[in-house]
């Protein structure tokens, strides 16, 4: 085995995990709905200093059935479910076109809280795509405009030309239209939150959908 990977694998197990006072998570208190508690957890990693927590993963199927994820922002989590975006020309909005269930994942480090949500994602309607793309930001919105997202880029050059001009529009512009932008909703059947724990005791409950379309709480082995 080289030194660099001996390095890298040194590097690698010296990391702390939680260093950090954790939480308690009285289950027994939790909501009986999903998205109330999410509300609460994400107000307290604000408040706990979490760099961006409002940046999820986004997992999809793709043509052939294998898992792909990244990492983009929510949008909105309300009765409905969680909100995001992206164009419908993108990877992921092909995959979702022909495979539209997702799984997303937040981790709040700060914390040591995780939030799983599994389900089938919806497009919302077409003024509530706009209404998303118009609330972002200029920088948000020039991005939209430049369009192309997981196209084969040419040259480096050639981004820069295109988001420069987009940039202006946006400027010009700020209820220009990118008629790809889509709103997605993940619709929850699952929707679990982690709790971790210094001794490895992590609480773990999920809330499922019962046939009656109830949610259903239970702990889950850690």
């Amino acid at each position: 085995m080289s030194d660099a990977q001996n390095a890298f694998r040194d590097l690698l197990r010296s990391q702390r995990v939680w260093d950090t006072e954790l939480a308690a998570f009285d289950t027994a208190a939790a909501p009986p709905e999903p998205v109330a508690l999410f509300h609460t957890w994400f107000a307290e990693a604000v408040a706990a200093g979490q760099p961006e927590p409002h940046t999820m993963s986004l997992a999809t199927v793709d043509e052939d059935g294998l898992p792909d994820v990244r990492t983009l922002m929510l949008h909105d989590a309300d009765d409905r479910g969680w909100h995001f975006a992206s164009h419908s020309t993108s990877a992921k909005g092909r995959q979702l076109a022909a495979h539209p269930h997702a799984a997303l994942g937040f981790y709040w480090a700060a914390q040591g809280r995780q939030v799983r949500v599994r389900g089938a994602v919806t497009t919302g309607k077409r003024e509530e795509s706009l209404a998303d793309l118009h609330a972002r930001s200029t920088g948000a919105l020039a991005s939209a405009l430049v369009g192309r997202q997981s196209e084969v880029l040419p040259r480096y050059e050639d981004l820069v030309r295109a988001s420069e001009a987009a940039w202006e529009r946006a400027q010009a512009e700020p209820e220009a239209d990118a008629p790809t932008w889509t709103l997605y909703v993940v619709e929850p059947a699952e929707v679990e939150f982690f709790q971790g724990d210094g001794k490895r005791r992590h609480v773990r409950l999920r809330y499922r959908r019962g046939g009656d379309g109830q949610w259903v709480r239970e702990l889950l082995w850690p």
